[in-house]
């Protein structure tokens, strides 16, 4: 059975990508910070696992690599994120730019010895520089952070077998989004779907949006 964990899966982009593939006979492995009311998790149908997760916790982020220690991992999503409305820049830097990448090493163990070996990080076109270095909000600037993290570390996932990538999911009609966005979140989740179930070793270490299109650093 095909296996995929996603980081963030309690509401939003991750519920749905939950939804999706536990409709389709994955194996869904899906975390929460509050298990002990997880909300629309607890209705999905299928095979779901959940498993408590705030991902700046170390402690947590053990556990859950402990969890699957003797399963493998086809597919792994890291979408826990925050807008950083309001929040101490270092407390938004930890959770967007240096938690997406503690949480991926901690699984990549469980990722090789899992058959697709694909790794996907959750990014933003807010992030993207474009070869300049200039503030791009708060927001913005962890994304960037997160981006050149992965790029230093694509190299080395990648002779371990992997193939790791960072997308934009689009501007979906989310509760971090609003309600202005102009896409559903069933229509993004379905173009990421689509994109990683596609996904070779040519893609690779770049940086792609949800449509599948690549997009600058």
């Amino acid at each position: 059975m095909a296996t995929v964990m996603i980081i963030g899966a309690s509401r939003g982009i991750g519920l749905e990508l939950a939804r999706q593939y536990a409709n389709d006979g994955w194996r869904v492995h899906a975390t929460t910070r509050t298990p002990a009311q997880p909300g629309p998790l607890s209705v999905l149908a299928g095979d779901v696992v959940l498993h408590a997760l705030e991902v700046r916790d170390v402690v947590q982020v053990a556990a859950l690599a402990g969890a699957v220690e003797h399963e493998g991992i086809d597919v792994l999503i890291h979408n826990a994120g925050v807008s950083g409305w309001g929040m101490p820049r270092a407390e938004v830097m930890a959770i967007n730019a240096e938690a997406p990448i503690r949480v991926a090493q901690a699984l990549l163990p469980a990722v090789t010895r899992g058959t697709e070996k694909k790794i996907v990080l959750i990014t933003s076109q807010l992030g993207a520089r474009y070869g300049r270095r200039r503030s791009l909000g708060l927001y913005g600037d962890s994304k960037a952070a997160l981006n050149d993290a992965f790029r230093a570390l694509a190299p080395e996932w990648g002779k371990q077998g992997v193939i790791a990538i960072v997308m934009h999911p689009g501007w979906v009609r989310t509760d971090m989004g609003g309600a202005s966005a102009p896409l559903a979140v069933a229509e993004s989740v379905a173009g990421m779907r689509q994109v990683i179930a596609h996904l070779t070793v040519a893609e690779h270490g770049r940086f792609w949006t949800w449509n599948g299109r690549e997009h600058a650093w």
